[in-house]
């Protein structure tokens, strides 16, 4: 099986059926006596966000794109096993599972090890922008440059590839819940008002979706001047200025990456060969950030949140033909 484990949401696939689990890369933990007790992960932790009893704690494995918590990754791709193979499995499968680009020796070490106690077998690390730029159908085994640029929930990456084979990448540990917060801290400090993680990725949406900076939005959280919940209502034009400053170093990378790669391997960038991948509401930001700033022909893939997915149950398919 694949697995596109995000810092957002888990993907797995299996060979011959394609994505059979897409989830939230979520754990829910109870302090019993002192002692973390695993309860629940993925879909059903979704809705306990911002939302659980003291006693509680909601987690996420990864952090800016890699693992920042061992035992609850574990416990995440052993949720997501038993989901797809039941609990009663008999023998522990291979699994090639994506991992950022600049991901480093412990943070390997560190999933080959959560990977190995939540009950799999043999393990193959597959670069992320890499599969993103396969599941985007970018020409990466021709003799011209392809550039991806795949914007995570965590991080952000741009990569150059030819001839079947990376040639300059850099990393951006900053994505799409970087922005999230962004939009908390804008409310908070101008607005006196305060509102959780849920409510920050829902106004994102909506500002991807609307895109209308005359549009109204409502807003619902609580007063932090008389600690009650209330509603304020603000026009979309006052997030340009955040939008704008969150996805302008992304564009700066961009331009650092193609400073670094030969004249020839830039010009053919000139030729559409570039292509934003990752959370779906991003990807129409970054890819209007780097036209605008960098001047290049940039397209949003198709289905761009899924690319990694299927980047990797592509190559998953190949191995074995």
């Amino acid at each position: 099986m694949a697995i596109d484990l995000g810092t957002a949401n888990m993907r797995i696939m299996v060979r011959g059926e394609g994505v059979v689990f897409d989830e939230p890369s979520l754990c829910c933990y109870e302090d019993r006596g002192g002692r973390p007790h695993f309860v629940a992960a993925g879909s059903e932790v979704f809705a306990m966000v911002d939302r659980v009893p003291i006693t509680f704690s909601v987690r996420r494995p990864l952090a800016r794109g890699v693992l920042q918590d061992i035992e609850a990754t574990s416990a995440l791709l052993s949720h997501g096993l038993s989901a797809v193979l039941g609990k009663k499995r008999k023998s522990r499968p291979t699994a090639m599972i994506g991992i950022p680009a600049d991901a480093t020796k412990a943070e390997s070490n560190a999933l080959l090890a959560a990977a190995e106690d939540a009950g799999f077998g043999r393990i193959e690390l597959v670069s992320e922008p890499f599969a993103a730029a396969i599941g985007a159908d970018l020409p990466v085994r021709e003799a011209r440059a392809s550039m991806v640029v795949e914007c995570g929930a965590g991080t952000t990456e741009i990569a150059v590839f030819s001839l079947d084979g990376k040639c300059y990448s850099r990393s951006v540990r900053l994505g799409g819940l970087g922005l999230d917060e962004a939009l908390i801290e804008h409310l908070q400090t101008r607005h006196h008002f305060l509102i959780g993680k849920l409510t920050a990725e829902n106004l994102k949406m909506r500002l991807s979706l609307e895109n209308d900076e005359s549009q109204i939005l409502e807003i619902k959280g609580r007063g932090l001047h008389n600690g009650l919940p209330g509603v304020i209502t603000l026009p979309a034009s006052e997030f340009s200025p955040i939008l704008k400053r969150h996805f302008a170093r992304f564009a700066d990378a961009v331009r650092l990456v193609i400073g670094e790669i030969t004249p020839d391997l830039a010009a053919d960038l000139l030729s559409e060969r570039l292509v934003a991948t990752g959370g779906g509401i991003c990807a129409g930001f970054l890819a209007d950030a780097v036209a605008v700033e960098c001047g290049l022909p940039i397209t949003v893939a198709n289905d761009p949140s899924g690319c990694v997915a299927r980047g990797l149950n592509r190559l998953m398919e190949e191995k074995a033909a």
